[in-house]
């Protein structure tokens, strides 16, 4: 008996945790934001130790908000699908080529 009861709570918890989460316009980019975040570090910090160019950085920059854009574009319904996600990774994986690249062109200020 204890045991339905607290199976029960659970699953009203998870309903309206689920709510909660839907309602606040909760939506899984699949770590999307997190990889932009630590990509714009990695540009900070390659101006910082004087290994980009402010022109390296400023094209970097731009790729990153050009992809940024796209993502909003493509969040217009609501959503991201599987394929979207996919294909804004397949960016960020170009990006962080560019990235590495340009952090690693013998090019110093």
């Amino acid at each position: 008996m204890k045991k339905g009861i607290v199976l029960g709570v659970m699953a009203s918890l998870m309903v309206v945790i689920g709510a909660g989460s839907a309602s606040a316009g909760w939506y899984h980019d699949g770590g999307l934001e997190r990889r932009e975040w630590r990509q714009e570090q990695r540009i900070a910090h390659g101006v910082h130790s004087g290994r980009l160019a402010p022109w390296e950085a400023r094209r970097l920059m731009a790729q990153q908000e050009r992809i940024r854009w796209e993502k909003h574009r493509m969040m217009a319904d609501g959503h991201l699908t599987a394929r979207e996600r996919m294909r804004l990774h397949r960016q960020q994986n170009v990006a962080s080529r560019d990235i590495w690249r340009m952090n690693h062109n013998g090019y110093y200020r």
